[in-house]
């Protein structure tokens, strides 16, 4: 980072300052508090994820500053209550970083690879936990995404051995899953029970792809572009007909969808 940078950093700041001042700040701002702005901080984070996706990287660098400004939001709020700011935020990530890489850092020998560096990585967020006597699976965010915390949870938790042998086995527990479900369909299980179940299908999925090292989330929103992709396959041809899919059958736009997937497959 160059000079210039520092002092865009300062000024962004400083503007940040000025909005939440009491007195001649943004009403909108001003009223704002960790609650209210932790949405948008999600938010921005997927739309830097969505950019990353479509590959447009001046996007991803409106996005990233977008995501910045979260964080300099709450580090002001947390200034003015007399947590921390901006600077300890910098210092603690900076910390983290040197600690976490010794390899890099403190000259220390044998880590090698991406996945010795991760299992580095596990070990040293073990000993943190160890110390602040917290329980294997505390610090895993509730606030994240359900499939993400799923993987995360059971990435945690396989630390300790607590984990299937094989994918395989994750396999069968889906299919047992699956089928409880069908039960409960037919048993006429209550709205509550039918969640639970889902639920766990859910995470035997999750679980699947994590075994798989396939991202469940990556997956899911591949599947979901395709899905819209094909939809609009649909759309568009009905509509060269002077139709829409309120005017079509299901046969008719299945049909469609099948053409559709043909002529990606080619």
């Amino acid at each position: 980072m160059n000079d210039e940078s520092a002092l865009h950093i300062s000024q962004l700041l400083r503007i940040m300052r000025q909005l939440r001042d009491r007195q001649s700040g943004c009403p909108w701002d001003i009223q704002q508090d960790f609650a209210s702005i932790a949405p948008y901080t999600i938010e921005e984070a997927y739309e830097v994820a969505g950019a990353i996706e479509t590959q447009n990287w001046p996007e991803l660098k409106e996005e990233l500053g977008d995501l910045l400004l979260q964080v300099v939001f709450h580090a002001e709020m947390a200034a003015e209550c007399g947590y921390f700011d901006f600077g300890d935020v910098v210092i603690a990530i900076t910390d983290k970083m040197l600690r976490r890489h010794p390899h890099v850092f403190a000259e220390a020998k044998g880590i090698d690879t991406a996945a010795a560096q991760t299992a580095a990585w596990e070990q040293h967020k073990s000993r943190e936990r160890a110390a602040r006597q917290t329980g294997l699976l505390n610090d895993v965010p509730a606030a994240l995404p359900a499939l993400l915390r799923a993987v995360k949870l059971q990435q945690r938790a396989a630390t300790v051995g607590f984990d299937w042998q094989s994918a395989g086995k994750v396999v069968e527990k889906i299919a047992e899953e699956a089928a409880e479900i069908a039960d409960a369909q037919i048993r006429g299980a209550n709205p509550d029970r039918l969640r639970d179940e889902i639920g766990d299908l859910l995470f035997a999925i999750a679980n699947l792809a994590r075994h798989l090292g396939i991202d469940p989330e990556t997956a899911l929103r591949s599947t979901n572009a395709k899905f819209v992709r094909r939809f609009a396959h649909i759309e568009k041809t009905l509509a060269e007909g002077g139709r829409s899919t309120a005017d079509a059958s299901l046969d008719e736009m299945e049909a469609l969808w099948q053409l559709a997937k043909a002529g990606e497959q080619t």
